[in-house]
């Protein structure tokens, strides 16, 4: 126990002294969801969504940050237009970046993401919504950009791939690009 006492002091310590060094900037984003799932053979078209939530961007150095985010994410898609799959999240992206210049920042980084709802609906009205029973989780990989309009707003475009499936059997993965907006404070 004396063994860890040392280093959560320090690490206490240092992310007091970062907050009270304004090192990090809090802010909240929403945006637009184009979903969709690869794999499997069967025809499927994008789904337009959204996403919320609430990040935090520690500077380490000038040109280097981390951005821990919280998000409520609709995702999902459109099999044969004949059935929306939606899978709602609560995703944990953990991005790291780069500021190619002052404004413009490239990001990359893994995204945890909670199953919190799922559904299918089904476009003739007689067959009744269905559970997916999607994965419970999902872990994926970020890349993007970001571009800071001003101190406190910003527009942001990403795209994130998932490692695990969303269903298996054909083995069904999230692709999820967003378009965003949002503002620190």
């Amino acid at each position: 126990m004396k063994n860890l006492l040392l280093p959560l002091t320090i690490a206490m310590f240092g992310i007091t002294n970062l907050i009270n060094a304004q090192n990090v900037d809090i802010g909240f984003k929403t945006g637009l969801n184009i979903s969709n799932f690869t794999g499997g053979d069967v025809g499927r078209n994008n789904l337009f969504d959204f996403h919320i939530g609430g990040l935090a961007e520690f500077k380490i150095t000038e040109k280097i940050s981390l951005q821990p985010e919280l998000l409520y994410s609709r995702q999902g898609s459109e099999a044969e237009n004949s059935v929306k799959i939606k899978v709602d999240y609560l995703a944990i992206p953990l991005m790291a970046k780069y500021y190619v210049t002052e404004k413009f920042s490239l990001e990359a980084g893994p995204q945890l993401s909670f199953l919190v709802n799922d559904k299918a609906e089904f476009n003739d009205s007689s067959i009744p919504d269905a559970e997916v029973d999607a994965s419970s989780f999902d872990f994926g990989l970020n890349i993007g950009f970001a571009y800071n309009i001003n101190s406190n707003l910003f527009a942001l475009i990403r795209y994130n791939y998932s490692i695990t499936t969303v269903v298996e059997n054909p083995d069904i993965k999230n692709s999820v690009f967003q378009i965003s907006m949002g503002y620190k404070f």
